[in-house]
């Protein structure tokens, strides 16, 4: 059943209007003690090429099996079997502790230089067992094979300090390849529980 306001279709079979473009649910894993989550391109129903000129990438409450400050990456595969398209980016964070003594706004070196491993998602997040990363990667026409491919992240992350930590990643992943897959990942350990989720702009 949808979702109809003023004569205008809002949300109907799993997609949502988004003024002239529509947001269309694409796929969901569920963590599950595993060490990556990886969507590609007609694997598994994904769709993951030109059909959209933007993906939503989502992680919810994605929370580590170990508790010794665990970090999460992301990276993309350019139509081999392997994780390493070469991306350049920046970031900067901003942060505000427990205890309201600590509170800073920075930019951030975890940047990548046409680097080919995974982009860090932050550092140094808490094991406890009510911590947890969550945020989101849009990325920008995978498909094309004229220029490069433009991806943007934002997310929050627990810190062990305690504190809230919150990052804004960019940049580019330098290949004219069509990009075909991502994979989240854990630089030591399991992804203990959360979803990934991957939706299609148009």
């Amino acid at each position: 059943m949808g979702l109809i306001s003023n004569g205008t279709t809002i949300f109907d079979a799993g997609a949502i209007s988004a003024g002239a473009g529509s947001v269309s649910f694409i796929k969901k894993i569920t963590a599950s003690a595993d060490s990556t989550i990886s969507m590609v391109h007609g694997a598994s129903n994904v769709v993951f090429d030109g059909t959209y000129k933007e993906y939503l990438i989502t992680w919810n409450c994605l929370h580590p099996s170990s508790t010794s400050e665990p970090d999460f990456l992301i990276n993309f595969r350019d139509g081999g079997t392997d994780y390493d398209a070469p991306k350049t980016t920046t970031s900067f964070r901003c942060l505000h502790n427990e205890a309201d003594t600590q509170e800073l706004f920075q930019y951030y070196n975890i940047d990548l230089a046409n680097g080919t491993g995974g982009q860090l998602l932050g550092l140094d997040m808490d094991g406890d067992a009510d911590a947890c990363i969550s945020g989101y990667c849009r990325i920008f026409d995978p498909g094309n094979t004229t220029f490069v491919k433009h991806f943007i992240i934002e997310l929050n992350l627990t810190h062990d300090s305690p504190r809230a930590d919150h990052y804004h990643i960019a940049g580019h992943i330098n290949t004219t390849a069509a990009i075909d897959g991502f994979q989240i990942s854990r630089d030591a350990g399991n992804i203990a529980s959360g979803d990934v989720c991957l939706y299609g702009i148009s």
